[in-house]
C-alpha cells in the first residue's frame, strides 16, 4: 500500500521559516523522483520543486527558488522541503508527492499530472 505522509506545516509570519518532510513507503522511494506542489484557496494546484532519482538534481518554480530547499533521504524513504523567507503568498496546501508520468508537458517536472502518488497535505499558513 502505497503511502505519503506530510508533516511539518503550520502558521508562521512572513520572514519566517518551516520544514516539511514526508516519509514514504509501499513503493521504491530511491527509484523515484519526487516533487512538492501546493494549492492555495480557490487555485489550481502548482508546482513549487522537483528533485530526482538518480543524481538528485533539483528544480523550482520561479515563485520559490532561492527560497525553498529540496532534499531527500533514501535511507529513510523522506523527501524535505526546506522554506526560508516565508511570504503570505506561500499559504497554501502543500503535498509531496512522486512522479511517474510522462505527459509532453516542459519541464516535465512542473506538471502535476504527472505525478502518480500524492500525500494528504499539509496547512502552511503565512501571516504578514
Amino acid at each position: 500500500q502505497v503511502q505519503l505522509v506530510e508533516s511539518g506545516g503550520g502558521r508562521v509570519q512572513a520572514g519566517g521559516s518551516l520544514r516539511l518532510s514526508c516519509s514514504t513507503s509501499g513503493f521504491s522511494f530511491s527509484g523515484y523522483a519526487m516533487g512538492w506542489l501546493r494549492q492555495a484557496t480557490g487555485k489550481e494546484r502548482e508546482f513549487v520543486a522537483h528533485i530526482t532519482w538518480m543524481d538528485n538534481m533539483a528544480y523550482y518554480s520561479d515563485a520559490v527558488k532561492g527560497r525553498f530547499t529540496i532534499s531527500r533521504d533514501n535511507d529513510k524513504s523522506t523527501v524535505y522541503l526546506q522554506m526560508d523567507n516565508l511570504e503570505p503568498e506561500d499559504t497554501a496546501v502543500y503535498y509531496c508527492a512522486a512522479y511517474g508520468r510522462e505527459t509532453g508537458y516542459k519541464p516535465y517536472w512542473a506538471d502535476p499530472r504527472a505525478y502518480v502518488y500524492w500525500g494528504q497535505g499539509t496547512q502552511v499558513t503565512v501571516s504578514s
